[in-house]
């Protein structure tokens, strides 16, 4: 297995700086804002020798709590899975009692562990890492995460101590085979608070995100790699989306940002809606956003257990009213608290990416175009015949169907929609959205006086004279 190398520090030291440096991506959210990392960031290192596993951590505080009593926990959980320790401090703070605290609690765990000082900028950075001497872990290793200086030098140093070589990794062979490490990647969206996070660690079987009451508690986009009955997937946790009007914190648009980039990412998409709050605008929004990405889809319904009777009535009033685009989505009335209802959704995320990647044959696709011409004709346009003749698939997730024919580009949106309805039931593509493009043959005698020789033209005009005169 690859080795696992683990960041912490106070808050605000660049441990995500340091994170998207070794990986070599944008994947840590980063702001000169402190405690903005709360749940665990895990990647592949590729800065080094060989490769390893690199975890961002949220700053570590002993007075926390509420939310930042449960990223401590994260921040624990992922000290103890480590092999190798990245304590990182900030140059510019200088040696703090924060770090005096930091440093004894990691001394007692017994780990191998690398004082790193980080924002050491300037030229002499071995001399502003000398007051660092004092926490008693060894020498201080100065870099700078934000420009890279030292970093390369940090790791070949560590993994060279860890003893890793990279022949000793033995890769899987049914990964090689089947070229999917990540396997289906599931992205977790909807409204802040409305249980995303709580629905992943169900999954998971185990705490791996923070979870909270208070709203916007996830900030980043967390992907989190698992295995379910022998398959792999990759559950994708994102930020709360809300309607633009309302979010005015920069950190919040970022996350908003990385929500509709995991959107982008992903293979199928588990939206959450909160029973008790009801569908509002913006899960509405959010869904176009969905429909647009084109991304196989599966609605789940949370918070389901605490309502009464009325109260679900309403629930599926509102969800026929705002949400009736999303018809061809499974809906899933869940509790992610509680678990009810949960295992039935990876499922269902199998049978919506199968529908999404189907392959289907050209003479199918002909003879289920030929006989929804048949039950419901093309209207006429100036008098003539819209003519459908033949289709073929153009793409996968979703599935493009292609339909070439004459005057496609006068098909009203009424019968498009027919044909999706029509295509969706017969081929039975629950799950996933499903996009028609009309393409129309070329007259193969326009233009052709344009290509008629001189002599031809004139032989033409003699022609049509003596037409004239007789």
């Amino acid at each position: 297995m690859l080795p696992v190398i683990t960041l912490v520090g106070r808050p605000n030291v660049g441990k995500s700086t340091l994170f998207n440096r070794l990986t070599q991506s944008r994947d840590a959210l980063v702001a000169n804002f402190p405690g903005l990392t709360r749940d665990r960031q895990y990647g592949v290192g590729r800065v080094g020798p060989n490769p390893y596993v690199v975890v961002d951590t949220g700053g570590i505080s002993f007075d926390a709590d509420g939310v930042e009593a449960l990223m401590q926990r994260q921040v624990q959980a992922a000290i103890e899975e480590a092999d190798q320790i990245i304590f990182l401090v900030d140059a510019k703070d200088g040696c703090t009692a924060g770090d005096h605290e930091i440093g004894e609690r990691l001394r007692r765990l017994g780990k191998p562990l690398s004082l790193v000082v980080n924002k050491a900028d300037h030229a002499e950075r071995e001399l502003v890492a000398a007051e660092f001497h004092a926490l008693g872990l060894g020498d201080p290793v100065p870099i700078s995460a934000s420009q890279g200086r030292g970093v390369r030098t940090l790791m070949e140093g560590l993994l060279e101590e860890l003893a890793f070589r990279a022949a000793q990794v033995v890769p899987d062979p049914d990964a090689e085979a089947t070229g999917a490490d990540e396997g289906i990647k599931v992205a977790v969206v909807g409204r802040p608070n409305a249980g995303k996070s709580t629905l992943i660690n169900r999954l998971l079987g185990e705490e791996r995100l923070v979870t909270c009451d208070l709203p916007g508690t996830t900030r980043d986009s967390i992907f989190i790699p698992v295995e379910y009955r022998g398959r792999r997937y990759t559950l994708i946790d994102t930020a709360g989306v809300r309607r633009r009007g309302k979010v005015t914190d920069v950190i919040e648009k970022f996350s908003i940002i990385k929500t509709l980039q995991a959107i982008e990412a992903c293979n199928v998409i588990i939206m959450v809606l909160d029973a008790h709050e009801g569908v509002g605008e913006q899960d509405a929004t959010l869904a176009g956003h969905i429909i647009d990405s084109g991304r196989a889809l599966v609605v789940a319904i949370n918070k389901w257990d605490g309502l009464d009777t009325d109260a679900r009535t309403q629930v599926h009033t509102q969800i026929e009213r705002k949400l009736g685009f999303l018809d061809f989505a499974a809906q899933h009335r869940i509790s992610a608290l509680h678990g009810s209802g949960v295992g039935l959704l990876l499922d269902e995320v199998d049978r919506a990416y199968a529908n999404a990647m189907r392959d289907i044959p050209t003479p199918e696709m002909t003879r289920l175009l030929e006989a929804a011409v048949q039950e419901h004709q093309p209207p006429l346009v100036h008098g003539r015949r819209i003519k459908l003749r033949y289709a073929h698939q153009g793409g996968r997730n979703p599935p493009l169907i292609i339909i070439h024919g004459n005057q496609t580009e006068n098909v009203p949106d009424t019968y498009r929609r027919y044909l999706i309805n029509r295509f969706r039931k017969d081929l039975g593509l629950s799950g996933t959205p499903l996009r028609i493009e009309f393409k129309s043959g070329t007259n193969p005698f326009k233009g052709i006086k344009n290509n008629l020789t001189e002599r031809q033209i004139k032989h033409r005009a003699r022609l049509k004279a003596y037409v004239r005169r007789k």
